[in-house]
Order: structure tokens, then sequence, then C-alpha cells
């Protein structure tokens, strides 16, 4: 054991040196702090990414939503032409588009040959 004396030049008591403790375990703690940059690292880029990944998914949820809007518009069209499709008056326009029907109160107007 390697000391030190002390009380005086004719003290025969050693006392031993004793080095700070990081300075004992100096590549231990160099690995820990190695190691922890690295995790630090890695869970920062893992963050980054999934802030990404979060804003993708925000602009996908509003394109369905618009989507959603717009399939709920077109199935009140729907709705609303099937409700015309059983009406008189839809029998009516199909008569007189498809197979030239008149209604007797109409005039018809010939053109002269």
């Amino acid at each position: 054991m390697k000391g030190k004396r002390r009380g005086g030049q004719g003290g025969k008591r050693l006392v031993p040196r004793r080095k700070s403790i990081l300075y004992r375990h100096k590549k231990s703690v160099m690995v820990i702090c190695a190691v922890l940059g690295l995790l630090m690292g890695v869970l920062g880029a893992g963050s980054v990414r999934l802030c990404a990944k979060i804003d993708s998914y925000k602009q996908q949820e509003a394109e369905l939503q618009s989507q959603i809007e717009e399939a709920k518009k077109r199935a009140e069209e729907i709705k609303a032409y099937e409700e015309y499709v059983q009406t008189d008056d839809y029998v009516k326009d199909v008569a007189e588009e498809k197979l030239g029907l008149v209604d007797p109160e109409d005039i018809v107007f010939k053109p002269q040959e």
C-alpha cells in the first residue's frame, strides 16, 4: 500500500491515497455516457419520425373527412332522386323524353314541311 505520512515529519502513521470515484471508474463512466448519448440520439430520431407520421396521418384524416362529407352529400342527392322517381312527375318526364309522348293539355307545334 502506498501511503503518505501525515502529522509532521516524525509521525509514523500512514494514510492511503484516495482517488476520486470518477477517476477510479473513468472507463465505466465513459461507457455509460456513450450509451446514454447513443440512446438519446436513437430516441430523438424516433421522435422526429413519429412526428412526421403524425402529420401524415392528420393530413390523411382531413382527406378522408372531406370524402365522408362528399359521400353524405351524394347520399342525400340519391335519396332525393329516389323520392323523385316515385312521383308522377318523373313518369311524365320519362314519357315525354324517351317515348315522345305529350300531355293532352300541351300544345304541340309541328314544323312545316
